[in-house]
């Protein structure tokens, strides 16, 4: 791709909208609500997020599917889903212990789900894989189909398959997503880290996928080798496609400010090859507030003509998400 440079992203930011700790979720869950993901109904902006419940039998977390619904224009709560959106995985299924996050399409008559479905293991802490529901009710609840992913691990992409976002572009539908390229113990006495870069995929149906070239990685590195790309989330704005997802080191995140996650942008004419360009079109936190340690898990989308990007702030969303809107130049 002739490399040139892309138009920039500028952000009114709207402050944090939305707070788990004020409200009453479903499924005994309590704080944490992470990647905000849309569904755009008539008369609402319906915003998913994954919460937490705790696992009884061992104390650990169990990521399930919640959601909010704003007026349009994001101003106003106007009540939160208090039932199960949709129920964890079944004994050995790729989303057993939890499903983080979720990103919605509605295509035609129908609104898809992709999951990010987690499954607990031995040696290291976890694996991934995408699944796909289907909702007959505006999104209020989903179906699985099947109970096994349509996309998951390969001999070039080995583990922690998840975050898919999927678009439909001119009648084909995209995924972008995240891959493990491994697990690596960075430190002797600490447990196994692992790193992760964004792929891509197309479909013609939405179920069947094929990588585009597996084991690709579409966003240069920045921080080095080991860094790692998260929850990629696209749009088509000013005849380019941008993208904002999350990075950050592979060690030392969880207390270390300088090591966690910030945004970061990239641009293409076609969606498959990427110019990165974070100065561009990040935004920075506002020191000492919600976002001033992290910013992570964006979610571009387009409503009523205006631009909305929602993400996450400090301690990875556990105590909420955010939102900004694009400044026309």
């Amino acid at each position: 791709m002739t490399e040139k440079r892309g138009p920039g992203l500028s952000w009114r930011k709207l402050g944090k909208i939305f707070d788990p700790r004020e409200h009453s979720l479903p499924d005994g869950c309590v704080e944490f609500a992470q990647s905000p993901q849309t569904l755009l109904l008539p008369d609402r902006t319906r915003i998913y997020f994954s919460t937490r419940s705790v696992d009884p039998g061992n104390g650990k977390f169990f990521s399930r599917v919640a959601y909010v619904d704003f007026t349009p224009d994001l101003g106003e709560i106007l009540g939160v889903a208090d039932h199960t959106v949709l129920p964890l995985g079944g004994l050995g299924c790729f989303d057993e212990h939890g499903i983080f996050p979720i990103n919605i399409l509605a295509h035609q008559d129908k609104v898809f789900g992709y999951t990010s479905g987690w499954s607990r293991r031995v040696a290291v802490s976890v694996e991934t894989a995408i699944g796909l529901v289907v909702s007959h009710d505006q999104g209020a609840t989903f179906e699985r189909v099947g109970t096994g992913p349509v996309l998951s691990a390969a001999p070039q992409e080995p583990c922690l398959v998840c975050d898919g976002f999927v678009r439909v572009l001119d009648g084909l539908f995209h995924m972008w997503y995240i891959f493990g390229t491994g697990w690596k113990r960075i430190a002797p006495d600490a447990p196994p880290d692992r790193i992760y870069k964004i792929g891509h995929a197309v479909s013609k149906d939405g179920l069947i996928w094929e990588r585009s070239e597996a084991g690709r990685q579409l966003i240069p590195d920045r921080l080095g080798p080991d860094e790692c790309q998260a929850l990629p989330s696209v749009l088509e704005h000013g005849g380019l496609y941008h993208m904002l997802f999350c990075y950050r080191h592979a060690d030392d995140f969880r207390q270390n400010r300088s090591r966690g996650y910030r945004i970061g942008h990239a641009w293409s004419e076609n969606g498959r090859d990427w110019q990165r360009a974070d100065e561009l079109g990040t935004l920075e936190g506002d020191a000492g507030g919600w976002d001033g340690e992290m910013q992570c898990y964006p979610h571009l989308f387009a409503r009523d003509g205006r631009v909305f990007l929602l993400y996450n702030g400090n301690a990875f969303g556990r105590h909420g998400f955010g939102a900004a809107v694009l400044l026309e130049p």
